[in-house]
Order: C-alpha cells, then structure tokens, then sequence
C-alpha cells in the first residue's frame, strides 16, 4: 500500500524533466562512433533509416542475396559507392564478418535524456527508459539496444566513463537497431536519476540479493530499469538511488546471466504488463 501511494504522489507531483547541461556539451570526438557502419543488415537498416551516409564500399565479385538490394537503394539515393578487392576491404573493416560492405556515416549523435521524454510524451506513453550502469562489453551493448528498440523502448542512457559506447561493433551486432533508438551519454549517472525522479519515473534496479522477483513487480507507468555491469552489478551510488530492486530467479549452478540476457527477461516483462 505504501509503495502505491509513493507512486501515486510521485505521479501527482512530477515536474517537468530539467537538463542541466542545457545545450549539447559534448566534446567532439565523444559523439564519434569510429565513422562506419558494418554489415548488410547493419546497412541495409541505415539506408532504410534515411540517415546521411558519405559513401559505401563494396567487395569486387559477384554479388549475391541482400547485397543487390543495398546497391539498388544505395542509387536510387545518389549514395557515392567504392568498389574494393577484399584485401582492401579487410583492412578496412573494424568487425571479422563485415559481409562485403562497409557504410562510411557521419559521427554518431547522442541524444540528449531530455529528448527521450519528449519522444514519450510525443506518443503519449509512459517513459519506458533503461539505464545502463558500465557495460563494457559493446557486443552486450549491441544486443541490448537490439532488443529495447523491438519492445518500445523510448531512449537507453549510458555513462560517459568505463563503459562501452556506440561504435561499429555496436551497430553491427544491433542489427542496426541503433539507427532508431535515442542514446544519452551522461557525464553522472546518480544525477540523472534524480532528474529522472523528479520527472516521475520510478527507478527499478535489478539485483541478485533484492527481495522481489522481477514478474511480481509492477512494472507499468512511468519507470526507467537499471541494468548493472557484467560481473558487477550495479554501482554503489546507484543502487541506493534506485526505488526498487529487482531480480530472476536462479535455478541452477551459474548464479548470473549474461548482461543483455537479464535486460531482455526485464524489458519483455515490461512490454507484457504494458499491453
């Protein structure tokens, strides 16, 4: 009963969500996300997207599947295409399994947390927002934003420090999934949690040692869900910020699971008491 009066008074009492850094204040070569995208997938979505793309290179040879489709729309967008041998290509690529086109875009913009509730309110939803808190592995990072964008997911937010950030792994293992997800790197994490309550969100962390298994938590209404770092978990300072801990039930020998597997089982929880 309390905690439903917390949230009702929290809702009541909401203010609207402030940005302190007023204008974007990030250094230059932290937007920057290594300038290419990897991958037919990966390219295919950014082309779908309708966002800039400087040119793209293509492996020399006969062409095969998806990679045709890409070259067709690629034309039609007057998109500048290099063909290339494959050692060329190589050298060129930042992942082993570039698929024989590589996409050279402009540096990737963050978005700023304010944006992601405005991109709420635009759709007339509760703010569903997740908080990453050091994943460092951008393979985790990849998958995460993946699955956000398929469960509605309005905005992740990342820490500016120990952290991976979104580069052409990210992308690459995204599906492209980042093209249509708004990311805010935040210099402080405990500060935009506050912000974030003070804009009436709830925040839910999730927590081996918490006493309320994640499907008996309400998860509806305004919330953002906290995913700590792999091995880890959660920071000290933002643990105590949190409103509620959540965890999933281990049944085995293994007493974590995999970053992005946790943040899948949470959010999909989620998308099921949203509905």
């Amino acid at each position: 009963m309390k905690e439903n009066k917390m949230r009702t008074d929290r809702l009541n009492n909401k203010k609207e969500f402030r940005n302190k850094e007023g204008k974007k204040t990030f250094e230059k070569q932290e937007q920057l996300f290594d300038d290419q995208i990897e991958g037919r997938n990966a390219v295919l979505e950014l082309l779908e997207s309708g966002k800039d793309i400087n040119k793209i290179f293509i492996e020399k040879g006969e062409k095969h599947g998806s990679i045709n489709k890409i070259i067709a729309i690629a034309r039609d967008k007057k998109i500048v295409m290099v063909e290339k041998d494959k050692r060329q290509m190589d050298e060129m690529a930042q992942t082993e399994n570039y698929q024989g086109v590589i996409a050279i875009v402009p540096p990737f913009e963050y978005a700023e947390v304010e944006d992601i509730i405005n991109l709420a309110k635009e759709r007339k939803e509760d703010p569903f927002i997740l908080l990453l808190d050091g994943i460092e592995d951008p393979h985790n990072l990849g998958s995460i934003i993946r699955t956000a964008e398929t469960a509605g997911v309005h905005g992740i937010i990342i820490p500016k420090r120990r952290a991976a950030s979104v580069n052409s792994t990210v992308n690459k293992v995204s599906a492209g999934a980042v093209q249509h997800m708004k990311i805010a790197r935040v210099t402080n994490l405990t500060d935009t949690i506050r912000d974030l309550k003070e804009a009436g969100l709830w925040i839910i962390g999730t927590d081996m040692d918490a006493k309320t298994y994640y499907y008996d938590q309400d998860l509806k209404g305004p919330i953002c869900i906290v995913i700590g770092s792999e091995g880890f978990g959660m920071s000290r300072l933002v643990k105590e910020n949190t409103d509620i801990l959540i965890k999933i039930p281990m049944k085995g020998k293994i007493t974590s699971l995999n970053a992005s597997v946790s943040a899948g089982i949470v959010m999909y929880e989620a998308v099921k008491q949203r509905n």
